[in-house]
């Protein structure tokens, strides 16, 4: 019935914001940004109706949530860096029906997820950021997805990545991307040092590391990244301990996955943090090597860390 068309792992950093604004930082993300536009283009060109945006700036602390209000209008400071996000207006339309397809459907599979249409909840920036460049004259539907997961296991974000594209191809009359709205690795620089780091990686061995995955990546080492993501989430210092990057996986089959991923905006340091704009090729899901959910607190523990 319905088509996942595009998936891709995004960056949001607020200086792309700034990189807009005058100032000393003006046009210093000018390539994130094209990125961003560069995928709404394939996504256009593709027919998708409806982003579906991983957040890790969407922080839970039990079940799974998704945002499909009809609407969201409004200004957006950033509680966290209000310096960089200021007073910076949204708007997008939703997909409440899709939005409780794919949480009845998780659901159905094993993964406790509620959707929320009647809300007064707005989407956070890991969702707002792409938004404003992949969406700025209101052409896709938008649904946010909560990836900030604090008490969550990384094998089920992954059973719910592969659930909502079952709920998409068995059940939803239209054509979606799936966008991991998330960094790499994800630590910030000391207080004090920000400038210093402003477009530096925090340390070598982070770099190291993410360069290293980035490689693994566009090669398709899909089963050794699967085994090792729950390591390199915590030591890597991963951004929403990589529940973007488990639920985008289990969407495209998890380590059974075959595609090569595309990178649209090279490897960059933002902060301290590793960023990145890639895209990964949909491929036939096989759903074989997806972790099933509610496995014992033993067996979690030890293939799927809790972060």
């Amino acid at each position: 019935m319905g088509q996942l068309a595009l998936a891709a792992k995004i960056t949001h950093v607020p200086s792309m914001y700034l990189s807009e604004l005058a100032g000393p930082r003006n046009g210093s993300r000018q390539d994130a940004i094209d990125g961003h536009v560069e995928i709404a283009r394939r996504a256009r060109a593709a027919g998708v109706d409806t982003l579906v945006v991983f957040d890790t700036h969407w922080l839970v602390n039990a079940n799974y949530h998704i945002n499909c209000a009809p609407h969201f209008k409004g200004t957006y400071t950033s509680n966290e860096l209000p310096h960089f996000i200021s007073n910076m207006p949204f708007e997008s339309p939703g997909n409440p029906r899709l939005g409780q397809l794919l949480a009845r459907v998780c659901n159905e599979h094993g993964v406790e997820t509620l959707a929320h249409d009647a809300t007064t909840l707005n989407p956070e920036y890991g969702t707002l950021v792409p938004l404003r460049y992949m969406n700025s004259d209101q052409h896709f539907k938008v649904i946010s997805v909560s990836a900030l997961c604090t008490v969550h296991y990384l094998n089920d974000s992954a059973r719910l990545g592969w659930a909502m594209r079952r709920a998409v191809e068995d059940h939803y009359d239209g054509c979606v991307a799936f966008l991991a709205s998330g960094s790499l690795s994800h630590r910030f620089a000391q207080n004090g040092l920000a400038p210093e780091y402003g477009f530096r990686i925090w340390s070598p061995f982070l770099e190291t590391l993410d360069r290293e995955v980035v490689s693994m990546w566009q090669k398709g080492q899909w089963g050794p990244f699967c085994e090792m993501l729950p390591e390199y989430a915590s030591k890597g210092h991963g951004e929403g301990f990589m529940h973007d990057t488990a639920m985008l996986l289990g969407a495209l089959g998890w380590s059974d996955y075959e595609g090569h991923a595309e990178v649209l905006t090279p490897y960059f340091g933002a902060s301290g943090t590793g960023q990145i704009n890639a895209v990964f090729p949909v491929t036939p899901q096989k759903g074989s090597a997806v972790p099933e959910p509610q496995a014992s607190r033993a067996q979690q523990y030890r293939a799927f860390p809790r972060l």
